[in-house]
């Protein structure tokens, strides 16, 4: 049973082999059994189709044994240059199915070692079937996984930055105190107050990241009133706004039916988006709050007057950390992850969330769906 332990080629090669030797065996046989009583049947038609005794090749023993030696000779001609055929057909066949394959498995292999960006070319004659499939199939896991480690690097290095700026902050005050250079005093604690805090949000954000994607978050889902949420966000946001001189509107219409979401992360989700506009708009600007329904669902758009950001940047802007304007983002004391979040949780609720802006310095537009309640 070694031949189980071959490689592809060796195995279709053998297989097609297999298939030819049964064929010709077959063939050998059937001549031998019916060839005869067909060879006796024309040879009586031929003389006039007289009754007979016997065969014809049973009165000449001398006809049947040439017949039999010609049909047998004819047959191991035709068959070795079938068999060669066969062969050569073989072994171009098994070439073509094998080739890709080993190319995968190479692939496969510098995938493993962490080369992310290997592909596997694919070849004109294998385009439309299914090992041009497996090998389209094979390309976009490749590409996956490379997004997904380079996401993964961007994250260790995001994260090392936080946490580095407040943890530096501590450090340097710290020192300052024990040598003497910086007096202690309430507003020296109150700035390690701050960037402890700091240090604790990020690491909150992070757990509760972590357990929005994972679906480890429990979700009391049932209806709830669109404009129950809508009133709990503005009443505990509005004096930011305020605070800041900002304009901020609701217009939402009387007949909005329930949603079937989570009150306390629905909550939370518009309190995200909110925040966000907040400190990317300028003052003056105004943040509108629009609520609408559209079939079975109540879509919450926030549009503000703030610093906008490239159509094409929309797709990363979930992305953790990702920030449209770095500098801007990391004097404001955002986590980076607030957006993030808020899609995981919209997502486990069973909405979706997007973003859209007419380019940098005009504004932006962000909204989530949550569905109608049953």
């Amino acid at each position: 049973m070694g031949w189980l332990r071959a490689n592809l080629r060796v195995k279709l090669l053998l297989s097609y082999l297999l298939t030819v030797l049964v064929g010709g065996v077959t063939l050998f046989i059937a001549a031998q059994l019916v060839a005869p009583s067909f060879f006796a049947q024309h040879m009586a038609r031929m003389m006039g189709g007289r009754p007979m005794m016997g065969s014809v090749t049973a009165a000449d023993p001398s006809l049947d044994r040439a017949f039999r030696d010609s049909l047998m000779q004819a047959l191991l001609v035709g068959g070795g240059v079938a068999a060669l055929v066969a062969v050569i057909v073989s072994l171009f066949v098994a070439q073509q199915i094998a080739r890709p394959v080993q190319r995968m498995l190479a692939a496969t292999r510098r995938i493993a070692s962490g080369h992310y960006a290997e592909r596997v070319p694919i070849e004109p004659g294998n385009a439309g079937d299914e090992i041009g499939h497996l090998a389209e199939s094979f390309n976009e896991m490749a590409t996956s996984l490379e997004q997904t480690e380079r996401r993964r690097l961007d994250l260790i290095g995001d994260i090392s930055h936080e946490l580095r700026t407040p943890i530096a902050t501590i450090e340097g005050y710290l020192e300052g105190l024990l040598d003497g250079v910086v007096e202690p005093s309430a507003q020296t604690w109150a700035l390690l107050h701050d960037e402890a805090g700091r240090l604790r949000r990020l690491v909150e954000d992070l757990q509760q990241l972590s357990r929005a994607e994972a679906r480890q978050i429990t979700l009391a889902i049932r209806p709830i009133a669109s404009a129950a949420i809508v009133a709990r966000t503005l009443d505990r946001l509005r004096p930011q706004f305020d605070e800041k001189g900002l304009t901020l509107r609701s217009e939402m219409p009387s007949d909005l039916p329930p949603v079937a979401a989570d009150e306390d992360r629905a909550v939370q989700v518009l309190t995200n988006l909110l925040i966000n506009a907040l400190r990317y708009t300028p003052v003056p600007g105004d943040v509108t709050l629009a609520v609408t329904h559209t079939g079975d669902a109540v879509t919450f758009a926030i549009a503000d007057t703030g610093i906008g950001f490239a159509p094409e940047q929309a797709p990363q802007l979930f992305d953790r950390f990702y920030r449209v304007d770095k500098s801007r983002s990391r004097a404001l004391g955002g986590s980076g992850i607030g957006l993030t979040i808020a899609r995981a949780l919209v997502e486990a609720m069973h909405g979706h969330i997007s973003a859209t802006s007419a380019g940098p310095g005009q504004g932006s537009t962000f909204a989530f769906t949550l569905p109608v309640a049953a």
